[in-house]
């Protein structure tokens, strides 16, 4: 039987770059943004590849669009098997200017999000007796503090505590929850100059990095895989750090 990973923002960066390598390991892959045109374009890819993938609109942020997405895809196939909750926002926004909305605007991807889509799938999968999520943080919600961002390091902060707690409650249903709190990865959101590093930065940044280059999504979602896999059968509750070294490496 064919298993079924959905994937919340799908459509670029790592959610992409994740796609493909579940699309590679013999998943049907179900991508999920709110970027019509990109998150299209990577089902086409898999396909064009010789995977299985379909594109779905997904609006983390609708409880009602999570519980339909979620239903629809467990009509056709079952149940779904992996949830990688990757869907997520890092605004630049200094203190003063951090209003309640765009606070909110942050937790409810970034944090609910993540909430919504596994509190739909979690009913099939514990009826099955497995099932695996991965939940995306960031090393600004494990030790780094971010300027301009607490509203971003905040929301990552906390799910670090809502992979713990969904770990603990689903285990005796055989459901595993893990996260990863990446480092510097290149994507659209690190090379945006207003939100992030921008492209100047991101051309040096690697010389603080013990690896000496700063990530690609490619590092991510391999990481992802394993942690959905059986090689990870005993792993959950946990946030691994994928940033080659930086945290350790700082002195």
């Amino acid at each position: 039987m064919t298993q079924v990973c959905l994937i919340t923002g799908g459509g670029i960066g790592i959610g992409r770059a994740t796609a493909h390598a579940f699309a590679r390991a013999g998943y049907h892959v179900v991508v999920t943004d709110v970027l019509d045109k990109e998150g299209q374009a990577v089902a086409a890819e898999i396909a064009a590849a010789g995977g299985s993938a379909e594109f779905r609109r997904l609006d983390v942020r609708s409880t009602e669009q999570s519980d339909a997405v979620v239903a629809a895809v467990e009509a056709q196939f079952g149940a779904i098997d992996v949830i990688v909750a990757n869907a997520g926002i890092a605004h630049r926004v200094p203190l003063p200017d951090l209003t309640d909305e765009k606070w909110d605007l942050t937790f409810d991807i970034d944090l609910k999000g993540i909430f919504r889509v596994v509190r739909a799938a979690a009913p099939a999968m514990k009826a099955r007796g497995k099932g695996s999520v991965v939940a995306l943080s960031s090393i600004m919600g494990v030790a780094y503090g971010w300027d301009e961002h607490v509203h971003y390091s905040a929301a990552k902060s906390g799910v670090v505590g809502l992979v713990r707690g969904l770990a603990v409650e689903l285990a005796r249903n055989g459901i595993r929850v893990n996260g990863i709190a990446p480092g510097y990865i290149r994507t659209a959101q690190l090379l945006s100059k207003e939100h992030s590093l921008g492209p100047e930065a991101a051309e040096t940044v690697g010389e603080i990095i013990p690896l000496g280059r700063i990530g690609q999504p490619e590092d991510i979602a391999d990481v992802a895989l394993f942690l959905a896999s059986d090689a990870a059968r005993y792993m959950t509750g946990q946030v691994v750090v994928v940033d080659g070294g930086l945290l350790v490496g700082r002195y």
